[in-house]
């Protein structure tokens, strides 16, 4: 494995993006030491703004498990929210996510021999990078981080061409979505972490995840504020097609226009506050922010920051580039496998499961956990005859087929606004967005508006919509955290009326399971012992 002084303070790659369709480069004559007079001209710094983004945020991973950022570290928030588990021990997948107990029907106990908290300790050495789960998400948003910091650090000395006013605004307002953006993840996901704004160059000084988050909502409304004054659209367009790789450019992940790409900002803005707050401590001021932010979020004709997937290993391959991709076909084959907890979850009659979800022959999974044997696989819409009802098709790993969100989505927001609106009295207007949402994946579900449930049964419909609608966007783990369910037991968490389906063949269904996960990281070794904290630095360790 390939070590770097300061992962925060490297950039991976500051180079190109390659495909059939799409070729952006720089001359870097040293990958991991990379200099600013190589992007002193304007196509240099379009390269450098579109070049470094993708490949140190989302492709630079130290061998990830499928081949980018949305396989392998989504694949970590997908397994903890146990929408699916593992077989493979690449990463140590098949162990992060190995509940503590279950108790089973019968009122048998089956216990994890090594906890979830001390098996990702044990693993948060430099020496065992490649298994520790802490690693991943932290090197790949730093190196994201710095190449904004990059772009932001020409932005303003390099000479444009044409309308430079509104170059110089889109340019900026790119770094700071992409800073707010790998923020908004730190925050969101580790305990502590550090906050640069300098090229390659490391602070000591460790801040709280509330301060990430408050840095990530700082750099967000840079971008807005950026993105209100840009009075040319032509010119912002035409330098966004540049900055967008080409081949993503097809449904609703076109550019989107300035409005659009505000919209982005504030559907994450009202992610970064929902998410990072148990429900439970949720205010009235709370509720009433999201209302305003998803108010002007995200909406249904919006073009959002997606991609498709390609035939080749950049940003998201077809056939390893998602959780989706690394779930879907043969069962006893792929990297992950669908849990039973999710299916149980999805509604009668929902369109989306004939879609998407198979009964198969059982698949014992003797190489994970005893949560993980299942009876169901995910289609592969590229290999597998699949039912045509009409509704979203989650997998297909034909090229150019699969869509992979990177930010919001207008399900997203859609739920948000929903859950805001049910926690502050008013239920069926946000009965009615969960039916919004349906209708727009083609569930084919009876509304649920207007038929006077009670505030239980609409955060039920909630809870259920947001494991299937969501499923594989990256918020999962975020869901199970803010609800409890990840939690110990003695404190409230855990999960009742399960179906668990035993490595013996025995099908549970109303199984306890005691998650007991950590809910927010330690920061990796690979950080704190080649940088370790300085004075005044938060804690690095979760006392947890």
């Amino acid at each position: 494995m390939k070590k770097y002084k300061y992962i925060t303070a490297s950039i991976l790659l500051a180079g190109s993006i390659v495909s059939s369709s799409c070729k952006k480069e720089l001359d870097v004559k040293n990958p991991n030491s990379p200099t600013l007079e190589q992007a002193k001209t304007e196509s240099g710094l379009t390269s450098l703004a579109s070049g470094s983004i993708y490949i140190n945020g989302f492709v630079n991973g130290d061998g990830w498990l499928g081949d980018s950022f949305f396989s392998l570290c989504y694949g970590y928030h997908e397994l903890l929210a146990d929408d699916v588990s593992a077989q493979a021990s690449n990463q140590n997948v098949n162990l992060v996510n190995v509940p503590d107990y279950a108790i089973l029907d019968d009122g048998s106990r089956v216990t994890n021999p090594q906890p979830q908290i001390a098996n990702l300790r044990l693993n948060n050495t430099r020496d065992k990078q490649g298994t520790n789960m802490f690693y991943y998400e932290w090197q790949s948003m730093y190196g994201l981080n710095n190449a904004a910091n990059q772009i932001l650090a020409l932005a303003g000395s390099v000479p444009l061409s044409g309308d430079a006013a509104t170059k110089l605004a889109t340019y900026k307002a790119w770094a700071y979505w992409w800073k707010g953006y790998a923020y908004a993840r730190l925050g969101s996901v580790y305990y502590a972490g550090l906050i640069n704004d300098v090229v390659s160059t490391a602070s000591n000084t460790y801040v709280t995840s509330a301060a990430l988050i408050a840095e990530s909502n700082k750099n967000l409304n840079q971008a807005a504020t950026l993105l209100k004054s840009i009075s040319s659209t032509d010119a912002y367009t035409t330098l966004m097609k540049s900055l967008l790789p080409s081949f993503f450019q097809t449904g609703n992940a076109q550019v989107p226009t300035p409005d659009m790409f505000i919209h982005s900002i504030n559907t994450l803005l009202a992610r970064n506050l929902l998410v990072n707050t148990r429900t439970s401590a949720m205010t009235a001021d709370n509720w009433a922010s999201i209302l305003t932010l998803t108010n002007a979020g995200i909406a249904s004709s919006d073009n959002v920051f997606a991609g498709w997937t390609t035939a080749n290993n950049y940003v998201f391959s077809a056939g390893g580039g998602s959780v989706a991709a690394n779930t879907s076909g043969d069962e006893t084959a792929s990297s992950f496998t669908i849990s039973e907890r999710l299916v149980q979850d999805i509604k009668a009659g929902d369109k989306r499961k004939t879609q998407n979800f198979l009964q198969v022959k059982p698949f014992y999974n003797q190489v994970g956990g005893f949560t993980f044997s299942t009876r169901w696989k995910l289609y592969d819409a590229k290999l597998d005859s699949v039912p045509n009802t009409g509704a979203i098709q989650i997998a297909n790993k034909t090229p150019g087929k699969q869509e992979v969100y990177m930010a919001g989505s207008y399900e997203e927001n859609e739920l948000m606004k929903a859950e805001a609106l049910i926690y502050t009295g008013k239920i069926d207007l946000g009965l009615a967005s969960i039916d919004n949402v349906r209708t727009y994946q083609g569930a084919g579900l009876a509304k649920v508006s207007g038929t006077g449930l009670t505030l239980t049964q609409a955060l039920e419909e909630l809870r259920k919509e947001r494991r299937l609608a969501l499923l594989f966007r990256g918020t999962a783990f975020y869901d199970a955290r803010r609800w409890g369910v990840i939690y110990d037991i003695s404190k409230g968490g855990g999960r009742t009326n399960c179906v668990v389906l035993t490595p013996a063949g025995v099908l549970n269904t109303h199984a306890t399971i005691n998650y007991n996960f950590l809910d927010y990281w330690d920061v990796p070794a690979d950080e704190t012992v080649l940088n370790p904290p300085g004075a005044g630095s938060a804690p690095v360790k979760n006392p947890n």
